[in-house]
């Protein structure tokens, strides 16, 4: 079950979440924030299009869209760890940064990253329900 993270006001999507000390959120942890709030991307009305489109059209769109959504994913996937490091390895290096916040861009390009993984989950979830969906075989 997913829990709301909140620092202060601020979600994981924010930098300020984690300047305030949030935690890096295993992407399976963000996978289940997608889920608990339904949301669909910001590619949703692009999704809906290919959606309406005639088979076989349809299915070859919505494949073709997925691998490149796959693709991104595993780019982003890369970048999230890569951005945790970072954010890491700032903190062991400014312990001052506890008793005094201060925003620098590891907070940043981690809470771009969390929002890249949040999306690419949105959309492959559409997706992967899309393509669950058995066309009409006799085009009733």
């Amino acid at each position: 079950m997913a829990r709301n993270y909140n620092r202060n006001g601020y979600s994981p999507g924010h930098p300020w979440f984690y300047v305030l000390g949030g935690p890096v959120l295993p992407p399976s942890v963000i996978l289940a924030e997608v889920v608990s709030c339904n949301y669909r991307g910001y590619m949703e009305r692009d999704i809906s299009r290919i959606d309406a489109l005639a088979e076989p059209k349809r299915s070859e769109e919505l494949r073709k869209l997925r691998g490149k959504v796959l693709v991104d994913y595993r780019r982003d996937l890369s970048g999230y760890r890569k951005a945790a490091r970072d954010l890491n390895a700032f903190r062991r290096e400014h312990p001052e940064a506890v008793d005094e916040p201060f925003h620098d861009s590891v907070h940043t390009a981690l809470s771009l990253k969390h929002n890249h993984l949040f999306n690419d989950f949105a959309h492959l979830i559409v997706l992967d329900e899309l393509l669950s969906v058995q066309p009409d075989l006799f085009g009733v």
